[in-house]
This record gives C-alpha cells, sequence and structure tokens, in this order.
C-alpha cells in the first residue's frame, strides 16, 4: 500500500471513530484480472484503493467523511450479503475520470 494513501486511511479512522473492516486492499495485477472488471490495472493495483465492509447508516457516515476527506473513487456496494464501500485516491486519468461515484 501506498504509504501516504495509508495515513489518509488513519486519518478516516480517526474521524470515524470506530474500527473499519478491510474487505480488499492491494491486489497483485493476476488477482484483480480474476476478481474485477478493472483487469489487471484496476485501483486496487496502485496501492491507493481499499473496500471496507460497511453497511446502512455507517455507510453513509463513512462516505460523508470520505468526501470531506479528498478520497476521489467512492464505489457503493449495499444490495445482498456482501455489503462494502471502495475508497480510492486516483487521479484523473485514461479509463479512470476522477472525481467519480458509483455503485456496484
Amino acid at each position: 500500500m501506498e504509504p501516504s494513501f495509508l495515513a489518509d486511511l488513519e486519518a478516516l479512522r480517526t474521524a470515524y471513530g470506530k474500527p473499519l473492516i478491510v474487505s480488499s486492499g492491494f491486489r497483485c495485477g493476476s488477482h484483480n484480472q480474476k476478481v474485477s472488471t478493472t483487469g489487471p490495472n484496476g485501483p486496487h493495483t496502485t496501492g491507493k484503493a481499499v473496500d471496507f465492509a460497511i453497511r446502512g447508516a455507517e455507510a453513509y457516515l463513512l462516505m460523508g467523511l470520505a468526501l470531506r476527506m479528498g478520497f476521489s473513487g467512492i464505489g457503493i456496494q449495499q444490495k445482498g450479503a456482501a455489503r462494502f464501500l471502495h475508497l480510492d485516491k486516483l487521479t484523473n486519468g485514461p479509463g479512470q475520470p476522477r472525481p467519480m461515484v458509483w455503485s456496484y
């Protein structure tokens, strides 16, 4: 993971005031290609992306904090059993427009 991104995550956790459960962090390109439509060069391969297992009102609260703290990519999955919030701090680029919010 990118050290500056880890520092941003720690600041987010401190602002949130509760533990955060990481469901996905850094992925190698091969694994990312198997589990994501973003292929071998997706956000999780940069060391600047994470998914937190979180739902409902807590996801809403965390998303608001992330927006205020400058996270540039926010993906929301709030259906079914595997609910999570994706956060990243990528810069705008080809195939990765930022800032961006999306749902899964």
